[in-house]
């Protein structure tokens, strides 16, 4: 070692000197180091993992192995240079696709396939529900091997662990034992099966359990909401957490035939009547002047946002609460359509159907939905109901996919596309006609009428994820050059064939995708 720090030239080492002694020391430290390996005495056995469990699902086609590849390749593709698409597909926005395919199906993914699909889930928590599913019970076990993919252990990635809904005992052991995120998953799957036993599983443990976890296990009620959990969330409306106290009001006003809906009820059309002495029929308002004890422990936040008003801040939170069917015996035995069409005296029209809507989205009340969109070819502005498209887009939720898909081809024959993006983000996929057929022609007309093309590039982008792939045939001829307006944008011709030309090879490519899956050769 000294040798080695102050050179050969300065503490030759033993018995070496001159040009050779540098290659002399090397050979010394070479056997040094090899007999320190040789003589090491081998430690304790490490503890083998547990075998990995089964999956008994069918493997993927042979074809649908490799479509698995490319797009988990794809996936991480630089973006290409220039700021332009080009004509490819994007093999990453086509992933999320592939898997629901797949799951659906019923397949597994390949053991090869499951470090890159943990890694592309790791970097997408959109991918995680069907990644995840995919994976399986063996995509979990390695996840336990891994610190970097210990995000498939949490939340719905635990489910794989849970035990049978029908096995008690475990059960029992695992919400008594087991860890907050497997305990959530053990609740949504209990309640899945058998809502009343989740409640009783939820109401066994409920006063020793943390305001932010007891928040997290309300939430989780949602599902298989009815009549038979009223009287349990009647008594989380005396929780000592606000915001526990809040989310238990809102699942009782989800009920119309609860005690908190028809409590909330007697208030709003206290507030909310018909003024019949009018020259026209008017709805007049008189919000709440203070909100007492008996309206916060039912769910009423006293103290409003920034830059509302106390009154109507409390006037919103009761009419949202209250069940919509309060309302047409309150006007007289009107129809929604027909209320909604009232006048509202005193500027209060906003307030009032800003919280009609927010009612109808509760409750899943159709018929209220269509009243407040009114018809599609009404410009927003001067219609009934409300002009807000976020509120509309929570409004076609609640209608079958069928009458959305309809609605929002109406919506974008009168209209255009540029105010239809949320609203076509709600409609199932792919696109029912007559919607995809109205996309298509308002792309067109979009792009003969000299449109700036980028403009229209999130809706393109939708277009490739949502049209039907039979829809490629009657796009070919969208897809060619053609000559440019005078009064077109510069280079919006090109633009607008690329991206027509993108979109057809995006949809081949789709239809490819299912095939390939449902191919039952091995």
């Amino acid at each position: 070692m000294a040798a080695a720090l102050l050179g050969t030239d300065r503490r030759p080492p033993s018995g070496t000197r001159g040009p050779d002694a540098a290659e002399a020391l090397l050979d010394t430290a070479a056997r040094h180091t090899l007999r320190r390996r040789a003589g090491l005495r081998p430690g304790p056995a490490a503890v083998p993992p547990a075998p990995c469990p089964d999956d008994p699902r069918p493997p993927l086609p042979a074809a649908a192995r490799r479509r698995l590849d490319r797009l988990l390749a794809g996936r991480a593709a630089p973006a290409p240079s220039g700021g332009r698409r080009g004509t490819a597909p994007d093999l990453a926005e086509l992933l999320p696709q592939w898997l629901a395919l797949a799951v659906e199906r019923g397949f597994k993914a390949p053991s090869a396939a499951l470090p890159a699909l943990l890694d592309a889930a790791r970097a997408r928590t959109d991918l995680r529900p069907q990644a995840l599913a995919l994976a399986g019970p063996r995509g979990l076990w390695l996840a336990g091997l891994n610190p970097d993919w210990r995000f498939a252990l949490r939340g719905g990635g635990a489910g794989g662990r849970l035990p049978d809904p029908e096995d008690a005992e475990a059960v029992r052991e695992l919400w008594e034992e087991g860890l907050f995120a497997e305990r959530v998953a053990l609740l949504g799957a209990v309640r899945a099966k058998d809502p009343a036993a989740g409640r009783a599983l939820l109401a066994g443990t409920w006063a020793g359990e943390r305001a932010e976890d007891r928040l997290m296990f309300l939430d989780s009620l949602r599902a298989g909401l009815s009549a038979a959990d009223e009287e349990f969330l009647e008594a989380a409306l005396a929780d000592r957490s606000r915001n526990v106290r809040a989310t238990a009001a809102e699942l009782l006003s989800a009920l119309p035939g609860s005690a908190l809906a028809g409590r909330m009820a007697d208030r709003a059309v206290t507030c909310v009547g018909l003024d019949r002495t009018a020259a026209v029929p008017t709805v007049v308002v008189e919000a709440p002047h203070e909100c007492d004890e008996e309206m916060r422990r039912d769910g009423v936040a006293a103290v409003p946002p920034s830059g509302r008003g106390e009154r109507s801040w409390w006037l919103g939170q009761l009419v949202e609460s209250a069940p919509l069917s309060c309302w047409p015996a309150r006007f007289g035995g009107r129809t929604p359509e027909e209320i909604v069409a009232l006048p509202v005296a005193d500027d209060w029209q906003a307030e009032l159907h800003a919280a009609w809507c927010r009612a109808a989205v509760r409750q899943r009340d159709a018929a209220w939905s269509r009243a407040l969109l009114g018809a599609p070819s009404v410009p927003p502005a001067t219609g009934p109901g409300t002009s807000s498209l976020a509120e509309r887009a929570q409004l076609l939720a609640t209608l079958d996919p069928a009458e959305r898909a309809g609605w929002v081809a109406a919506f974008v024959a009168a209209h255009g596309l540029s105010e239809a993006f949320q609203l076509l983000g709600v409609c199932a996929v792919p696109w029912a006609e007559p919607l995809g057929a109205a996309v298509i022609d308002a792309l067109d007309i979009a792009r003969d009428a000299g449109s700036y093309p980028w403009s229209f590039s999130g809706v393109m982008g939708l277009a490739e994820r949502c049209l039907s792939p039979a829809a490629a045939r009657q796009l070919e001829s969208l897809a060619a050059a053609v000559p440019e307006a005078e009064d077109a944008s510069p280079g919006a011709g090109a633009y607008w064939a690329e991206a027509f030309q993108r979109l057809v090879a995006t949809l081949d490519l789709r239809a490819r995708m299912r095939a390939e899956l449902d191919d039952t050769r091995a």
